[in-house]
């Protein structure tokens, strides 16, 4: 069964390991990641007001994970505030079933409920599958962010 909820602190065991393989899964795309790299915060995450995570279960197993977070935009925008999306990741088994679109669905209308009109999240130029999956979902691109190692 299918289900989804508001992460916690008794996830962090699970959510540790998911956000290392996520970090995994991303590491062909940036050689500069530490090996000991972790990307979040887990317990503001779960405890800060302004942000909603979520983790999705199937059969009682964390399957997938997001957040949306209500931050300051940049003072040049029309916005004052926007969403911003992370920790999104789905295990491969899982991959093609329609859960990060799902997912990404709560965490905008959680958004939306707030006064949030704009969403931005971050996926390297490289990652085609996860550029396609949030395009779907109505995603364009904004910004590349350009990197020179010396």
């Amino acid at each position: 069964m299918l289900n989804f909820r508001d992460a916690n602190f008794n996830d962090k065991p699970k959510l540790l390991a998911l956000e290392q393989a996520l970090i995994e899964a991303e590491r062909p795309f940036n050689k500069l990641t530490k090996v000991d790299a972790t990307y979040h915060d887990l317990d503001a995450l779960i405890s800060v007001a302004d942000t909603l995570f979520l983790v999705v279960e199937i059969d009682g197993q964390i399957v997938a994970t997001g957040y949306v977070q209500i931050r300051a935009s940049k003072t040049y925008l029309q916005h004052s505030h926007h969403g911003y999306l992370g920790f999104m990741y789905v295990v491969p088994q899982c991959r093609g079933q329609g859960l990060n679109k799902k997912l990404l669905e709560k965490l905008i209308v959680w958004g939306q409920e707030r006064g949030i009109r704009d969403f931005y999240l971050e996926v390297y130029t490289q990652n085609n599958v996860a550029i396609k999956a949030y395009e779907k979902v109505g995603f364009t691109s904004s910004v590349v962010e350009m990197k020179l190692t010396l």
